[in-house]
């Protein structure tokens, strides 16, 4: 059997809620990353833009590349050498 960690043991007890959540009583914790995260990815820009600006617009080139090509799938081909 893999043998746990002794430090790693000793940190997660510091988390509240052992006795009456057990292992779901890091679900708070991991709700708050995610929320962060999709902050991040709302307001803060990279260069001059955000992660759905590149979302938005690598939607509509695809729909326009469908448009041109009558609606068939099209997938890209690697460059000729």
């Amino acid at each position: 059997m893999i043998q746990r960690s002794k430090t790693l043991k000793y940190l997660l007890d510091f988390v509240p809620g052992k006795r009456r959540l057990g292992p779901y009583r890091f679900l708070p914790i991991f709700f708050c990353i995610g929320g962060v995260m999709e902050w991040i990815m709302i307001n803060v820009r990279i260069g001059s833009e955000t992660f759905y600006d590149v979302y938005r617009r690598k939607e509509s080139e695809r729909e326009y590349q469908q448009k041109i090509t009558g609606g068939r799938l099209v997938h890209d081909e690697p460059a000729a050498k």
